[in-house]
């Protein structure tokens, strides 16, 4: 699994701004991508927040199998 996906969001490695196998995650509707110490605001009622904090908070009401939650745990530890 390269990619985890969220209603507006995704994971991914399949992207320009992707490098060395680290996940980017891409706002769908504008193919924009953010490194997990980037600052974003992945909806307007959460405001802004790093990139690895929108992540953690998308998935606690994803269903994610074990590659993806691989995946969220990576990319949330690249901010640490």
């Amino acid at each position: 699994m390269s990619a985890v996906s969220f209603r507006s969001w995704e994971l991914t490695t399949e992207h320009s701004a992707s490098s060395y196998g680290q996940h980017v995650l891409v706002k769908r509707a504008t193919g924009e991508a953010y490194g997990p110490g980037d600052i974003v605001t992945a909806y307007p009622s959460w405001g802004l927040m790093l990139a690895s904090d929108a992540v953690k908070r998308m998935a606690k009401t994803a269903h994610l199998d074990e590659d993806g939650q691989a995946i969220v745990a990576r990319f949330c530890r690249l901010s640490a």
